[in-house]
């Protein structure tokens, strides 16, 4: 007999191969295609005071497309104030405003508060940032109820040897949600975000990064899924 966890990935695979053009397969896994787009930039506060030198702010702006690129679904806008524990390590603790408007659905505001700690290992063969993440989602309709979703995320660029402002990108971020509530769905796995692409570094001030991501998402009661295939750019900026 074959089980939930078979008859899933066998979906997945007649999906990718074309064999199933439906976008719902066996699991109830939706497809779609869109693209994410992010300016991030970090910096040193001792611009302000020099005595603030360990001091760090964080901000961020992304825009959301989904529906085969036909439709805005989701921006976030990301602030933090972060201290240099050492050269290597980060402590940081943030907001964050989520406005989405998905189809068919009622727009939504939703509020995140969050810890996070980062930390960057070079190597000979590339360079690893671990971060780690704590949210606490404000949800509308969530009542006085919050949820809890921690996520991880493991981080890899390698230098290209002929040209070394050309970098290979991949990471993987994977969320889990810590409490059930209303809005935030039944406690669990939530998605996961995988990426593969290209860096250019500019100079010490500029990069930018471009690749493919893939989302893979649970539904709130773990029996619906959505992939999606995405093209993601970014611009940091180091000040």
């Amino acid at each position: 007999m074959l089980n939930k966890n078979m008859l899933t990935g066998l979906a997945m695979l007649a999906v990718s191969l074309g064999i199933v053009n439906n976008t719902v397969a066996a699991d109830e896994l939706f497809q779609d295609a869109g693209s994410w787009l992010q300016v991030v930039g970090e910096g040193s506060l001792k611009a302000i005071d020099p005595s603030l030198e360990k001091g760090r702010i964080w901000v961020e702006g992304q825009a959301r497309f989904d529906d085969n690129w036909n439709h805005w679904y989701q921006g976030i806008v990301r602030t933090a104030i972060g201290y240099s524990i050492s050269d290597r390590a980060t402590i940081w603790a943030g907001y964050t405003w989520v406005p989405t408007q998905n189809i068919g659905k009622n727009y939504v505001s939703q509020q995140d508060v969050w810890p996070a700690f980062r930390y960057v290992l070079p190597t000979d063969v590339g360079t690893f940032t671990f971060r780690t993440m704590v949210e606490t989602n404000f949800l509308p309709g969530n009542g006085s109820d919050v949820r809890v979703r921690p996520r991880q995320m493991i981080r890899f660029l390698h230098p290209l040897e002929f040209e070394p402002r050309l970098s290979l990108i991949a990471w993987d971020e994977f969320f889990v949600r810590m409490n059930s509530t209303p809005k935030g769905g039944q406690s669990g796995f939530d998605q996961n975000r995988a990426f593969a692409g290209l860096g250019w570094t500019f100079n010490k001030n500029f990069r930018t990064e471009a690749g493919y991501m893939n989302q893979y998402l649970d539904d709130a009661t773990h029996t619906n899924n959505t992939m999606r295939h995405l093209i993601m750019g970014s611009l940091f900026v180091n000040f």
